[in-house]
């Protein structure tokens, strides 16, 4: 794990752009790019070498268009749309977000919003969970409505040997009925469990670009691991899923007017803070596709790809 001081100016390569570190863990604000125009690919180079760094990435000032929202994303793959959740009005490729995932906040709606909003990895449920999210901040509280990302990579450092051992070749199994099942009708619920059955993934995911280890289960999809007693894995998983609630593994960012926030999917996790009725917060989301998981095994993992070889260091 990679730690940042306060108040580091990191150039990107070859780009009049720079990287503020948000936190010591991760994340990183990026000034000097204007997201209303095109990337030269050296910027893009620049701003996945960031990603790979710093696992999320925030944009401010950025008054995008949905065009601009939709190019931006394409720059670092294929779009993909959303089974449950809504899109924008002409733009099937943009989701748009209110309160947990498409619950419109009102007073009867909150006590069932509140407690299914917890920690998760975007669409685990798929064979191949997205690659990243963009989301652009369209209406938000006067207050409240942060959102908060953990390094994945660095909880699965610190897990103890021993637990280490354990799940290192144990798959878990993610469902997208344990978080949209309760909120959609009968027929649609059928749907979804014709079109999206069960999937496993591993519970140590490599990261296809960097080499890093990532702890990959979460509260919102992950329903049990494979291969152990229904009581053991009730208990391993609450564990493992719990070790994201700790804040030496996270930073929190207040969002501000015309914000786009850029994260790694495959090495974070993140939870939007539910704290602002009666006020409105309304975001919408670019997702890119990704890859099906994998584990490298640790005698034959290839050697990792340094991400700070597309991040010039700091002078000095």
């Amino acid at each position: 794990m990679s730690f940042a001081a306060p108040g580091d100016f990191i150039p990107l390569a070859d780009v009049a752009a720079r990287a503020i570190p948000a936190g010591p863990v991760l994340g990183a604000e990026i000034v000097g790019l204007d997201l209303r125009e095109p990337l030269s690919p050296d910027a893009v180079s620049a701003v996945r070498g960031a990603l790979l760094r710093f696992k999320v990435l925030f944009f401010r000032d950025q008054d995008i268009s949905h065009r601009d929202h939709i190019r931006f994303g394409r720059h670092f793959g294929d779009l993909e749309g959303h089974p449950v959740t809504t899109h924008v009005e002409g733009h099937p490729e943009i989701l748009s977000i209110e309160a947990a995932d498409g619950l419109k906040l009102t007073e009867s709606v909150l006590p069932i919003a509140r407690p299914a909003n917890k920690w998760h990895t975007d669409v685990t449920f798929r064979e191949a969970p997205s690659m990243a999210g963009i989301l652009r901040m369209r209406r938000m509280p006067e207050l409240g409505g942060d959102t908060i990302f953990a390094d994945t990579a660095a909880i699965y450092e610190d897990l103890p040997p021993q637990i280490k051992d354990k799940i290192e070749t144990l798959e878990a199994e993610h469902d997208i009925l344990q978080s949209f099942g309760y909120r959609v009708s009968d027929e649609k619920r059928a749907e979804l469990r014709r079109n999206y059955p069960p999937k496993a993934h591993p519970i140590v995911r490599t990261h296809p670009e960097t080499g890093e280890r990532h702890l990959f289960v979460n509260h919102v999809f992950t329903t049990r691991i494979l291969g152990l007693p229904d009581n053991e894995s009730a208990e391993l998983l609450k564990y493992l899923t719990d070790r994201v609630k700790a804040p030496e593994y996270q930073v929190r960012f207040r969002w501000s007017e015309n914000t786009i926030v850029f994260w790694d999917n495959r090495a974070t996790q993140h939870y939007a803070v539910l704290d602002y009725w009666p006020h409105d917060r309304l975001v919408e989301r670019v997702t890119v596709k990704g890859d099906k998981p994998y584990r490298a095994p640790l005698a034959k993992r290839s050697t990792a790809i340094v991400a700070d070889q597309f991040v010039e260091a700091a002078a000095g």
